[in-house]
Formats: C-alpha cells, sequence, structure tokens
C-alpha cells in the first residue's frame, strides 16, 4: 500500500469489514432461537443438511411458533432448480429468516434464498467449509458454477458450537478442514493480500496443520475440535476479502461439470497447486514453510494422500481426455494467480492430480 501522490488505483488496497455477530463455543447453537428473536424474526425457514437433522430437531423446538418451515435437502453446489424448491417453501410459509445448519450445502442454499428474499440469515456451520464467513455464494446451472459476491450475501449472524462437528466422520473432517486450509493458503499469495489477510492466513494455516492432526487422532475431543473450528473461521474470514485464485477456479469448474464432492476435490488438488505457484509466491511459500517446519507442499501432501477416500480425480470419474477442455476453459478466463495460466501449464496440474 502507498500514500504516495499520484498512486495508481492498482497500487490501493482495500479491506472491507463486514457486518456479522458471531457466537463462538460449546453450547453456542442453544442460543439460536434467541438470535433468530433477536432479528425480530416471526416466520423462520430452517434449512438442514442429513447429517444436522438432530441439531435441526433441537432448534425447531427451541424455535416454537417462531418456526414456519423446515427444508432438508440441500444439494452441494447450490442447483438452482434445489434453490426453486426452497423458494417455493419461502413463499408458502411467508418466512422472513432463514436458519441454516449444516455443510457448504445448507450455508450456500441459505444464502440463494436471501440473494432472492433479502431475508437474514443465521448460519450455523457444522463443517469447516468457510462458507459463513463470505459474501459470496457459488451457484450451478447446466453443469456450469458461477459465483455471485455482495456484501449482502455475509450471514449477519454466525453460530460456532464445537459440539456440532463431534460426529463428524473423520474422511470428512480431514477433507473439510483442508478445504478451510486451502482459503488461507490462496490469501496469501493473492493480489489483494492486505497485513489483515496475511495475519488471518497464517493463524488460520498455523491452526489447521496443528489442531488437525489432534483431532484426527481423538475425534471427541472438544478442544481440539474448538480451535479447529476457530481456524476455519479465520481462513473463511480470509476468503471474505480476497480473491481467490487457480485452485478455487480448479474447483468450481471441475465441480460444476462433474457434480464432485467440495471438500474432497480440494483436499486432492491443493497440493499440486500449491506446488505450482509457490515457487512464483516466495512471500507466500516462507510463511508456510515457517508454519509447517518443513516442505508445505510435502506437509499438505501428507495430510491428502492419508484420507481413506478419493485422493486423484481419476477415483471421482473424471475422464482424462477432458483434462485439456477444463485447461482451455480455466486459462481462458483464469483467476488472478501469482503464476501465468496457459492451457499447456493448467494441463500439467489437472494431469498431476489425476
Amino acid at each position: 500500500m502507498t500514500n504516495e501522490p499520484g498512486a495508481s488505483a492498482a497500487d490501493i488496497a482495500v479491506h472491507e469489514t463486514f457486518a456479522v455477530r458471531v457466537l463462538l463455543g460449546r453450547g453456542a447453537s442453544d442460543r439460536i432461537a434467541d438470535e433468530a428473536a433477536r432479528l425480530d424474526a416471526r416466520r423462520v425457514l430452517l434449512v438442514s443438511t442429513p447429517s444436522a437433522a438432530a441439531t435441526a430437531d433441537r432448534v425447531a423446538a427451541a424455535l416454537g411458533e417462531r418456526l414456519a418451515a423446515r427444508f432438508g435437502r440441500p444439494v452441494k453446489h447450490v442447483p438452482v432448480e434445489v434453490t426453486a424448491q426452497a423458494m417455493a417453501l419461502v413463499g408458502d410459509a411467508d418466512a422472513d429468516c432463514v436458519v441454516a445448519i449444516g455443510g457448504g450445502s445448507a450455508i450456500g442454499l441459505g444464502k440463494a434464498v436471501s440473494r432472492r428474499t433479502g431475508m437474514p440469515q443465521i448460519a450455523v456451520p457444522t463443517t469447516y467449509s468457510g462458507s459463513e464467513a463470505t459474501p459470496t455464494v457459488g451457484e450451478t446451472e447446466n453443469g456450469v458454477k458461477t459465483t455471485h459476491r455482495d456484501p449482502a450475501l455475509t450471514p449477519g449472524t454466525v453460530v460456532y458450537d464445537p459440539d456440532l462437528t463431534l460426529t463428524m466422520p473423520s474422511g470428512l473432517t480431514r477433507t473439510s478442514a483442508v478445504n478451510a486450509l486451502a482459503h488461507a493458503v490462496e490469501a496469501l499469495w493473492s493480489p489483494d493480500a492486505t497485513m489483515i489477510t496475511d495475519a488471518l492466513a497464517t493463524e488460520a494455516a498455523a491452526g489447521v496443520l496443528s489442531a488437525l492432526p489432534e483431532v484426527l487422532a481423538d475425534p471427541t475431543g472438544p478442544e481440539a475440535r474448538g480451535r479447529l473450528q476457530s481456524a476455519a473461521w479465520l481462513a473463511g474470514l480470509c476468503l471474505s476479502q480476497i480473491r481467490t485464485g487457480l485452485h478455487h477456479q480448479l474447483a468450481h469448474v471441475l465441480g460444476g461439470a462433474y457434480d464432485l464432492p467440495h471438500a474432497e476435490l480440494h483436499t486432492m488438488l491443493l497440493p499440486h497447486v500449491m506446488a505450482f505457484n509457490l515457487p512464483s509466491a516466495p512471500a507466500a511459500a516462507s510463511r508456510l514453510a515457517r508454519i509447517a517446519g518443513r516442505d508445505p507442499v510435502d506437509a499438505v501432501a501428507e495430510l491428502a494422500r492419508a484420507h481413506e477416500g478419493p485422493t486423484r480425480l481419476s477415483d471421482l470419474g473424471v475422464p482424462r481426455e477432458d483434462l485439456r477442455g477444463v485447461a482451455e476453459r480455466v486459462a481462458a478466463a483464469p483467476y488472478p494467480n501469482p503464476r501465468p495460466l496457459t492451457p499447456d501449464a493448467v494441463e500439467g496440474v489437472l494431469d498431476e492430480a489425476w
């Protein structure tokens, strides 16, 4: 950042702070009904993933007469046809607030509903996706995922309760946390980085890399779960401030085109994108090396390889002959990235991940 007279617009860093109320700690989910009352919500649409059904039942009981309707069928990548189903329910129930409980699919659907109605949101994440902290939503139509960005899309209230993550399977714990790590990593090499995003990203990456092994060793330990959740929150805050690069672009293009699992896709892509980008992002490489205590690519690759589910694009059924087309699509409209994106370069990253 510079204050010199005559500085160009490209030299001016911008940091935007969103108005968000955050409840953080064990038992925070018991306050959801109180938060709805604070917003003067009278007709609440409760969105939840099937895995969060028990929590949703408890919240529904606490909401009492404020509960207008429930929608329990959010889908990854937020297909517009699913949003249309939820919107029909909004109209029938005359809803004036949405409470979304679950992972990125539930939080994303809550945002999509809010985007169409302007109604306030209460986001209750049960994974480490980070979507709850961002002013963006990605919606999929005809296999194409489009990202919308608007400060109004940021949920006004976020409830972080580590107890809601205790039953998360170890595989999802790993991939969801690496997904959060990806937000921090891309923030470190983003052209929008500031001292604040660097600080958030550094703390987030350190939190994920230190807490995740503890959580995987003892998934029922609430203290480590809480630290991991806090790190994911910081990573989400990073994501709210920066434009993402190659990593997120590949996840958006592949996820939308082949309907791939979001967290697993992030996990298998991240070490390959880091290996490609870090030689062109020395400041990010230096920070990550200090955090990891070794080659950060090796540290993240070790976490990714240990996943008991799919670890390669070929495992997810992506045809190898399609990689060139994906690479050309990415290179034709590249996200800002520290290393130039040509079709050959992107295809090379995809081939390594395949």
